[in-house]
């Protein structure tokens, strides 16, 4: 990947710009924020987030939290290009940071640059070998750059270590429903949904394999039960007009529900 001209400190100095809480600090002795602090703002939104961070991370550049904190935020505003910068800032200075790598990873599938991704979550794998993490990661960066095999053996690896995963479940439905196999995805989902983790997301794909497989009834169940009336019409409308339809993965045809591919976890 290319190096992003802007540096962190230069997000830093923007985002704390932006609208979003006052950080008590002095400025002539700035210091990290307490536990309970940092705790505090990490039940707050995206921007809110990312705000702070910055600031943990331009005032303890060798922090090992706010870097990758800072990563996940950025990433959900969907700045994804600074997401991995602030990521590999955090991995200049520590080189094995496992949380780091995954960020990065997460950071370049997000911005649809898989490609950039494997390197870092391979060294996140090898260093991990018994985390499940790296590996459902893996499977995505590996599907995204057509690599189906690897994605496929590395999603039985991870569900191996973690059995009925349903981000793991999950990552390897979505696959199956981009190839066409709807009905694949649809027992994967449903695996998935079973278990006590399980998100809204894993039962709006589950609704959208169902959906595109014409069993409306249950998936229109599961949208209502779930989301709000307006969002529910506008995702059955799209059911209902690519049910029978060869092309119902086309890009940027993904009902509201389901923007993201697959699960790229925290």
């Amino acid at each position: 990947m290319s190096r992003m001209p802007v540096a962190i400190a230069t997000i830093a100095a923007l985002l704390l710009g932006a609208a979003g809480p006052t950080l008590a600090a002095d400025p002539a002795a700035p210091a990290k924020a307490s536990a309970e602090i940092r705790a505090t703002y990490d039940r707050m939104d995206a921007l809110s987030r990312s705000v702070f961070w910055a600031n943990e991370q331009q005032v303890d550049p060798n922090d090992p939290v706010a870097g990758v904190k800072l990563s996940q935020a950025l990433r959900e505003l969907g700045k994804y290009d600074q997401a991995a910068q602030a990521a590999e800032a955090t991995l200049t200075v520590q080189p094995n940071n496992l949380e780091a790598m995954l960020a990065l990873g997460r950071a370049h599938i997000a911005r649809g640059q898989a490609f950039y991704g494997v390197a870092p979550l391979e060294r996140a794998r090898d260093a991990a070998p018994r985390d499940w993490r790296p590996l459902s990661l893996l499977g995505v960066a590996y599907q995204q750059v057509r690599r189906f095999d690897d994605a496929r053996a590395a999603w039985n690896q991870a569900l191996t270590l973690s059995p009925d995963n349903p981000d793991v479940l999950t990552n390897a439905a979505m696959a199956a429903m981009a190839s066409g196999d709807a009905a694949g995805a649809e027992a994967l989902l449903r695996r998935a949904a079973a278990q006590p983790s399980a998100t809204i997301q894993v039962r709006q794909n589950l609704a959208i394999a169902l959906g595109l497989q014409g069993k409306t009834g249950e998936a229109e169940a599961i949208l209502r039960r779930d989301l709000p009336p307006e969002q529910a019409e506008r995702n059955l409308a799209w059911l209902r007009n690519r049910a029978n339809s060869t092309s119902a993965q086309a890009a940027g045809q993904t009902p509201d529900a389901a923007r993201t591919w697959g699960s790229l976890g925290g």
